[in-house]
């Protein structure tokens, strides 16, 4: 797999448990030759200061609601070739970075995405996408697992997921880096359709995988019910301004303001807001659309040589993987023995079935393992039946046949 260096860069505000789940995972990755940079705000940079690891992790303060400068200014201190973008409420699959950076053995390639997971730590909530200047996406089909290199064609870019993408870090200085007046949304979003009007390639790289789970923030609650959209109408006017040509933006401001309307009554139908709510929710994206109208547009800083020298955090690379399985009776034993085989160096999967057709669910465990819960003849993978039949010992086999690709020790296979 491909050594090349790689600096993960997370940005973090207000989310310290948060972003202490997404390090132990971080923690773990099975790569020879990464650093890990964070920017975080008070709360974030003292939860960093409290872990053992602490010396390894260059950390940037930085206390303002502007993701686009956060990253700026990880990619300004930033001293991989490649540069790994992570959101602090995400936690990545041990071998995440070696398939992530895999296709920049390919001479070109300027930019890499992966899958994302969502809740249930099963069913994808991203996978490819692209996006025309209008802000119109569409699927993207990718077959296979292996990466899928794309060069630029027509007017839709490929769409990459900030919280797994990684850049070449020469084209995205020379790109200019993220684009200040994207405060919060799209910023990941301008730099696809730069670097599509650039002529660079990018990849999808389906085993490049991240669990996300949605956490609450500033801007919507635990179920992704918005609590601000402001910031939101902000970006989706600038974005129009850079991209769009000018006949055809009113029609899209439109369109994009009634989805935005259609998400808000699709959430009051269902007791999540009220109609107070929606109509402050909206009252604050037209507020946000004037401001992004006139918001100056720009491009980052676009650092040159990096602010500091590489430092390289140990990782687990080549570490043993280990299985563990039963009833959830033994809860409390199984967890246990995970939790001492992680601090122990190991990846360790735990599998807790009980005696029924419950769905599955995937966690990453802030003791650092993952576990599958569900029952023993219940679905993973939402497309399978709704009952099988099975054995402990043959299902355990299949879960970990189903997940072997992404967390299982390259080297191995």
């Amino acid at each position: 797999m491909n050594a090349v260096p790689v600096s993960v860069v997370i940005v973090s505000r207000g989310r310290p448990e948060m972003l202490a789940r997404c390090l132990i995972g971080v923690s773990q990755l099975d790569h020879p030759a990464f650093e890990i940079v964070v920017v975080a705000c008070p709360a974030g940079c003292a939860a960093v200061r409290g872990r053992q690891d602490a010396a390894y992790i260059r950390l940037l303060p930085f206390d303002r609601a502007d993701i686009s400068t956060a990253r700026n200014i990880g990619i300004a201190h930033a001293a991989g070739e490649v540069l790994a973008f992570l959101d602090d409420d995400a936690v990545p699959e041990p071998t995440w970075l070696a398939h992530l950076c895999a296709p920049f053995e390919t001479s070109g390639v300027a930019a890499a995405g992966g899958y994302v997971r969502g809740r249930n730590g099963i069913d994808f909530q991203w996978r490819g996408r692209i996006v025309t200047p209008a802000l119109e996406d569409t699927d993207l089909p990718v077959s296979g697992s292996a990466p899928a290199i794309l060069r630029p064609e027509g007017e839709a870019a490929v769409k990459l997921q900030g919280t797994n993408m990684a850049w070449r870090r020469s084209a995205l200085v020379a790109l200019g880096g993220f684009d200040p007046a994207f405060r919060f949304y799209l910023d990941d979003t301008d730099l696809d359709l730069r670097r599509h009007a650039a002529g660079l390639a990018v990849a999808i790289a389906p085993l490049a995988q991240v669990h996300h789970g949605f956490a609450p923030s500033a801007r919507r609650r635990a179920d992704r019910t918005p609590t601000d959209l402001t910031e939101i109408g902000a970006s989706t006017a600038v974005f129009l301004r850079k991209h769009c040509p000018e006949n055809r933006r009113q029609a899209a401001r439109d369109r994009l303001r009634e989805e935005q309307l259609a998400r808000l009554l699709r959430a009051e139908r269902r007791g999540r807001l009220g109609k107070e709510d929606r109509q402050r929710l909206i009252a604050g994206y037209d507020v946000g659309i004037a401001a992004g109208s006139t918001r100056q547009v720009e491009a980052g800083d676009g650092p040159g040589a990096p602010l500091a020298a590489f430092r390289p955090y140990p990782g687990r690379p080549g570490a043993a993987r280990r299985v563990l399985s039963g009833r959830v009776w033994n809860r409390r034993r199984l967890r246990a023995e995970a939790a001492r085989l992680a601090a122990a160096g190991h990846i360790v999967s735990l599998y807790r079935f009980s005696m029924t057709a419950l769905y599955h669910r995937v966690c990453f465990r802030p003791e650092g393992y993952w576990e599958q819960t569900g029952g023993l003849w219940g679905r993973s993978d939402r497309d399978e039946p709704l009952f099988r039949a099975a054995r402990l010992a043959s299902r355990v086999r299949a879960e970990c046949a189903r997940v072997t690709e992404v967390r299982d020790n390259p080297r191995d296979r």
